[in-house]
Order: structure tokens, then C-alpha cells, then sequence
């Protein structure tokens, strides 16, 4: 019984994209695992922007570094 949890950052993902996540991680564990889609359990988690980090920074100062590159 496979448990997928995906996080990302809460920045308008659209119910469908959620959909289509969640559908296509359900195929990948079915094809690559044979996994039953019916067993196989996806949760999305959407995280602030605050509390995600990268490279010892907030994503949002780290996506400036990257811009100023």
C-alpha cells in the first residue's frame, strides 16, 4: 500500500494540476512497481513560502540570488 506525499510550495497550483500529479504518480508506482492504483494513496502538502528554504535562505531570497546570476 503505497504512500506518496508531494509538497509543494502554495503559489496557485490549480485543482487540475493537483489532478494530474496525482494521476501520474498513481501510473508511475503502477508501472514501475505494479503497484494497485486503487491502494496506492497520494497526498499533496502546500507549504508557505516562509517555511520552505534552499540553500541555508528562504525560497524567496533564494530565487533572487538566482535571478542577480
Amino acid at each position: 500500500m503505497p504512500y506518496i506525499n508531494i509538497k509543494i510550495t502554495r503559489e496557485g497550483v490549480s485543482k487540475e494540476q493537483k489532478a494530474k500529479l496525482i494521476d501520474g504518480v498513481t501510473k508511475l508506482l503502477s508501472d514501475v512497481l505494479n503497484k494497485k492504483p486503487a491502494a496506492t494513496f497520494v497526498v499533496i502538502d502546500e507549504v508557505e513560502l516562509e517555511n520552505w528554504g534552499i540553500g541555508g535562505l528562504p525560497v524567496e531570497d533564494y530565487r533572487k540570488t538566482l535571478s542577480n546570476q
